[in-house]
């Protein structure tokens, strides 16, 4: 019985679904480094699908277009539960991760392209626009109750806001072509199910089938798929009633558990597949390298609290509930954890040239380190000082 309470807590501890990402990571990085390495590229290039209906991907498509639309759908969920009825709820708290996430484009931006202005790389100026959210809000739940819950969930928005402007930015700078048939069928499919909430339907089953339907089409339209997640999520009922549990929450409470221990372990496996190459040091010391180590991890923290900061002092905007500036500048250095979006952009701006792919994965996941390790450093020694 211990065991099984044990356990039970374990499943339950956002800290052990931390620990689990970065042991991933590090298996990964392990994986594709050793003799196994070839075997494992080659598994995630294994064709999985029919060609019926053009699904026919590599397993590691599945997992970044597939699996992780769920993640953003328990995110999304999150988000909405929380602007019906909780931190961001009122205009001023729910106005500061958009405002943040904005500085947190621009200002990184801004130094990749002071860097590389003039040279062939300015084409990946985007590349540090973006922040992780499964592995940013991984970091942050390993701290637990150290960090107010407030400031999760304005990492969490920030996030949101931050990976819907990238996928803006892929669809206008770096889609090849968008299918507008596709497109305004994913909008009929959001029109079918804000419908579907209006007339209050509650029963998962009525937004699922929609829901896979969009996430299809968005899919098919040029547009990242993952979007196709947070739609979903923003369109399930939910309450005020702390007397009810609304079908937000019942799905809410059903996807913690899969994509916390399987979902983003997975995630973690397949992108984190990075072979070290003679040079890959040197090439973070010219102006590429720092460009994006540099735009992650300066840029990030010092647009989101520059952008906060400037309206915070107006009053448009208020600090999360019980933090203070100090976390702030924590949580901005966990948004310089690029990866993902980072490594997906990277992927198209360079897409001919697989050399400097490999660059910039390497300096993204530099950056990503050297930012996650001085945000959970910087976070725990606040909470030390609060809390002595």
């Amino acid at each position: 019985m211990l065991i099984t309470n044990y356990f039970k807590k374990f499943l339950h501890s956002s800290q052990s679904s931390g620990i689990l990402l970065i042991i991933c990571v590090a298996v990964s990085l392990i994986i594709a480094n050793s003799s196994a390495g070839e075997a494992f590229q080659r598994l995630l290039d294994t064709k999985i699908g029919t060609q019926i209906f053009h699904l026919n991907y590599s397993l590691s498509i599945w997992i970044n277009d597939g699996l992780m639309a769920i993640f953003f759908l328990l995110v999304g969920l999150e988000i909405k539960r929380e602007i019906v009825e909780g931190e961001l709820s009122s205009f001023k708290s729910a106005s500061l991760p958009i405002v943040a996430a904005l500085g947190g484009m621009l200002v990184p931006a801004l130094i990749f392209f002071l860097f590389n202005q003039g040279t062939d790389y300015v084409k990946g100026w985007a590349i540090p626009m973006a922040t992780d959210i499964a592995f940013s809000l991984a970091i942050i739940s390993m701290l637990g109750k150290r960090v107010p819950l407030s400031l999760k969930i304005f990492l969490a928005a920030l996030a949101i806001v931050d990976d819907l402007g990238a996928i803006v930015v892929i669809a206008i700078f770096y889609t090849d072509q968008i299918h507008w048939d596709y497109l305004g069928l994913s909008a009929l499919m959001v029109t079918i199910l804000i419908a579907l909430n209006f007339l209050k339907f509650k029963k998962h089953i009525f937004y699922i089938i929609p829901g896979v339907f969009l996430w299809y089409f968005m899919h098919h339209s040029g547009i990242h798929a993952t979007i196709a997640g947070v739609l979903l999520a923003f369109t399930i009922p939910t309450n005020v009633s702390d007397t009810e549990v609304s079908p937000l929450e019942k799905l809410e409470q059903k996807l913690h558990l899969p994509v916390n221990f399987l979902i983003m372990p997975l995630f973690a496996l397949a992108n984190t597949n990075i072979t070290f190459k003679d040079g890959m040091v040197d090439s973070l010391f010219t102006n590429f390298g720092y460009g994006i180590i540099l735009g992650l991890f300066l840029g990030k923290v010092i647009g989101i609290n520059l952008f906060s900061f400037v309206f915070i002092k107006l009053k448009i905007s208020t600090l999360p509930d019980k933090s203070s500036w100090n976390q702030m500048i924590g949580v901005g250095l966990l948004a310089g954890i690029g990866f993902t979006m980072s490594i997906f952009i990277a992927l198209l701006s360079f897409k001919d040239h697989p050399e400097i792919q490999d660059e910039a994965k390497f300096a993204i996941l530099a950056a990503s380190v050297i930012s996650g390790l001085a945000g959970y450093t910087l976070l725990r020694l606040i909470s030390k000082k609060t809390s002595a």
